[in-house]
């Protein structure tokens, strides 16, 4: 499981890639999406940001053995094409070339670091899920709804129909933070584990977007030109 924690990677779901559309006065059908409401929700993102900093040491490890594996892998890239086949990890676990029990010793280190950063963050999730109910109620009430629909359930609707924004508006009320620290005992539960899950993609997916904008950019809008101020 990736792990998208950084004040970076939340400041994507608030920008345009994700942005909401206009509110509007809404009666009758609605659509709404859980996972995007509480995902641009000031609460988690004041929480991921927390979570980044308390584990910010994890992070640089899980970046270091992350290159120590890729280095390896290298190794094991016997044709040296700068791609490792199945072909080849095959010939390599066959083989028992000690390099493979050094990756596996590796990832579970990954694992075991992951742990605690993705347990805090399902944490929060899960705590301003348990206040979503609350949140789309008010929307309801306050937009007349009779029926709320997944987005998937439209062919086409059009852009007010979509009340995501209104209910983060209102979960920014009832839920303005959350604690990143769950007790000794806590299990997330299983609809709060696949909400997660649905979150962490829409962070992935926005980052993707991001860094193919970025390298579509002309080099020589990157660089900075011999005219600019350096700062000092």
């Amino acid at each position: 499981m990736k792990i998208r924690h950084s004040a970076f990677a939340v400041a994507l779901m608030t920008s345009a890639i994700l942005a909401a559309p206009a509110a509007a006065q809404v009666a009758g059908i609605a659509t709404a999406e859980t996972s995007v409401a509480i995902a641009r929700s000031k609460a988690l993102g004041a929480a991921y940001q927390s979570i980044g900093t308390q584990y910010a040491t994890y992070a640089q490890q899980i970046q270091q053995k992350r290159k120590e594996i890729n280095d390896i892998n290298v190794q094991l890239d016997t044709n040296k094409d700068k791609e490792l086949t199945q072909a080849e990890l095959d010939a390599a676990i066959k083989a028992k070339n000690p390099l493979i029990a050094q990756v596996e010793a590796k990832q579970k280190e990954i694992t075991q670091l992951q742990d605690p950063i993705i347990k805090a963050q399902l944490y929060s999730v899960e705590q301003i899920a348990l206040k979503y109910e609350a949140a789309q109620q008010a929307v309801i009430t306050a937009k007349k709804i009779n029926i709320i629909l997944a987005p998937d359930a439209f062919v086409w609707a059009p852009d007010a129909v979509d009340v995501t924004g209104a209910i983060t508006a209102e979960l920014d009320k009832v839920v303005p933070s959350v604690g990143t620290t769950p007790p000794a005992d806590w299990r997330p539960s299983r609809q709060g584990a696949a909400l997660f899950q649905q979150i962490q993609q829409l962070f992935e997916n926005a980052a993707r977007v991001q860094a193919a904008q970025a390298a579509s950019q002309p080099a020589a809008a990157k660089a900075p030109t011999a005219a600019q101020p350096d700062g000092r």
